[in-house]
């Protein structure tokens, strides 16, 4: 059922608008029979061979559509090509300088069959791992297609990876092939990522090949006999190649986790159980249309891109809009700037970058033409009611209802979210709403009991959904000790969650990242959006440190809007406004104000670096961390104040 703009959601005054009946069905049947139910949404894909079984679960280890044959490719070019699409816009690419490219379904279609037919060429075959460490340009996703469409696994390499990132996925994989780029660009600067790949390949005995993309034109060193220009060998490859027939638990793709709370995991997807739910998930959350051009900010190296950029909106036969830079750069509304210029009716992006727009003022965003939006999203992190607010009036102008999305790496795809493609609910600012259909949800105390309304704590899912992970790589021993072993029977997500009285959940952060203040657990998302909602903050961040009588004393960092300044009375007001937020027990016992928090390029704070700031530790590997000055001027503002009170 297609809706108007403003039929897709409300924000909730009145949150007891009951019943959402087409939701609450939908989700009650995908749960009393999720066989039924899953085999009904994996009939919208196009299939060589239908399936014998829908789920053979053998906990907790799991193959959807077992005996099922099929191609990712394929459904996310073939079929459309068959089409009046053949025509429609597929990705919309705007390179950090201003630069663009336009590809139709007919081009990409190309474009990935001579791809496949140069990695063919290269000796690549049904089961080989194949690394790819790209900037966001069209030959990435071109790339992860070409892979799927022969059989072969890919593993993107987000390209703020070090050499020894690369080279540690390619051995774990036994990866032998890698393709880069000369270079990238970031903030104007080039990345020298030929270079760095020089480097991994030198200690990583299974590579054995290079495939080179000429992006920048910086001069580079071509190793004969291993390196090869990607122009060269397309020369070579054939204009039509067909795609290979997989089964439907054929590995898709290995992603690794970031790594920034332990050794990198390789996430297993398979190829049927992950295409079928993303493909559901993406029409019920995006409400996707013919005419929507889509654009998710996030870069492909995470699986926000591997299913927010690629596979679910190709799927569909959407338009999807692909940036290579930094969302401020060259000029602070260079977001809105395409945000005009291609019509982008979706826009799906961080409460970080939502915050940082904050911090910029309003008058940025009215300077364009932003009509064309329709939906709104955000993913990533929770986010604080302040931002919701602000995305809502600033970018949405009041008109286009936001989907709060949670998911992780390894469920693969959107898991609790408003689903306007099925039915609008009315709008709580910083609550993910309800679980998806075929998403069995619930939050668990410590003991494993159901919590009542408004206890915290730890989220899990209790049956098995298609997208679902189906191994660490080489490590099936973590698999299930990681996700399987906390509550018998669920699968555990490590995060902090509260469902409301009217059962809409609401995301606290990773328990992990929870402090324990004089015997009370605290999570660093509660107090962070306690803080923001000072109306002179627009970003906040929270480390513990350790304190011999509480156990651990709350550290915040905040950063002000344009027109406020640093002083004492501000800081004791933040203090004060904590107190009456959350409790006495919530006081911080030290405040830096500081310009920027250090983040992850792909926008996440980096507690970890706050944390060893405020314990004097070292930082550790800041390889993905988008700027450097960021810890040290955390590191001064901590320093300077610590000294000026004579500690």
């Amino acid at each position: 059922m297609k809706q108007t703009a403003e039929s897709r959601g409300a924000l909730a005054t009145d949150v007891r608008i009951w019943p959402v009946r087409r939701y609450v069905e939908m989700h009650r049947r995908s749960l009393e029979d999720i066989e039924r139910f899953w085999s009904e949404q994996a009939r919208k894909l196009d299939w060589y061979k239908t399936w014998d079984r829908v789920l053979d679960w053998d906990f907790p280890h799991a193959r959807w559509f077992a005996g099922g044959l099929l191609n990712a490719s394929y459904q996310c070019v073939d079929r459309h090509v068959k089409t009046w699409r053949k025509s429609k816009v597929a990705i919309y690419w705007e390179g950090e300088g201003g630069e663009s490219r336009v590809l139709s379904y007919s081009t990409l279609y190309r474009e990935v069959s001579r791809f496949a037919s140069m990695l063919k060429r290269l000796g690549i075959k049904k089961g080989d791992c194949v690394v790819l460490y790209l900037p966001m340009i069209p030959e990435l996703p071109v790339a992860m297609l070409a892979c799927a469409r022969i059989g072969a696994i890919h593993t993107v390499i987000f390209s703020g990876f070090s050499a020894q990132s690369i080279s540690e996925r390619a051995e774990e994989t036994k990866a032998k092939l890698l393709i880069t780029a000369d270079g990238g660009y970031r903030r104007g600067k080039t990345i020298p990522l030929k270079q760095i790949a020089d480097e991994a390949v030198s200690i990583s005995p299974s590579l054995e090949t290079m495939v080179v993309v000429k992006r920048t034109g910086e001069p580079v060193t071509m190793q004969d006999g291993r390196d090869h220009w990607l122009s060269d060998l397309l020369e070579e490859a054939d204009m039509v190649f067909e795609p290979e027939p997989v089964e439907s638990e054929h590995p898709l793709y290995i992603l690794y986790t970031s790594g920034t709370t332990g050794r990198p995991k390789g996430i297993v997807h398979s190829t049927g159980g992950y295409l079928v739910f993303n493909h559901a998930a993406y029409e019920w959350v995006f409400d996707v249309r013919e005419e929507s051009v889509y654009w998710c900010t996030a870069d492909v190296g995470w699986v926000t891109g591997h299913s927010s950029i690629v596979y679910a909106p190709l799927s569909h036969g959407a338009a999807i809009v692909i940036y290579e830079g930094a969302p401020d750069y060259p000029t602070v509304d260079r977001w809105w700037d395409i945000v005009e210029k291609y019509g982008v009716s979706v826009l799906y992006t961080s409460p970080t970058a939502i915050r940082m727009f904050m911090a910029q003022g309003e008058d940025i965003p009215a300077r364009h033409d932003l009509s064309s939006l329709e939906l709104l999203g955000s993913v990533g992190e929770p986010i604080n009611p302040e931002a919701w607010h602000w995305y809502y009036r600033v970018i949405g102008q009041e008109r286009c209802p936001i989907v709060d999305t949670w998911w992780q790496t390894e469920t693969g795809g959107i898991m609790i979210s408003p689903t306007p493609g099925i039915e609008s609910v009315p709008l709580k600012p910083g609550s993910v709403t309800f679980p998806l259909p075929g998403v069995d949800a619930a939050v668990l105390d410590y003991d494993g009991n159901e919590t009542r309304p408004g206890e915290t704590g730890y989220l899990v899912i209790r049956k098995p959904w298609p997208g679902m992970l189906v191994d660490i790589y080489g490590d099936p021993d973590r698999y299930k000790e990681s996700y399987w072993s906390q509550y018998p029977g669920c699968y555990y997500t490590g995060d902090y969650a509260m469902k409301d009285e009217d059962g809409y959940f609401w995301l606290l952060g990773r328990a992990d990242e929870v402090l324990k203040v004089a015997g009370h657990r605290l999570g660093t998302t509660e107090l962070e959006d306690a803080a923001v909602a000072h109306p002179a903050v627009v970003e906040a961040a929270v480390a513990g440190r350790p304190d011999e009588v509480k156990g651990e004393g709350i550290v915040l960092f905040v950063t002000l809007k344009a027109d406020e300044q640093p002083s004492t009375e501000l800081e004791k007001d933040l203090v004060k406004h904590m107190r009456q937020t959350i409790g006495p027990v919530a006081s911080p016992d030290e405040v830096y104000f500081v310009g920027s928090l250090p983040k992850t390029r792909s926008g996440k704070i980096m507690r970890r670096v706050l944390k060893a700031v405020a314990a004097g530790a070292s930082v550790g590997d800041m390889t993905t961390l988008e700027n450097e000055a960021s810890v040290e001027e955390v590191r001064r503002a901590y320093e300077g104040l610590r000294k000026a009170a004579g500690d």
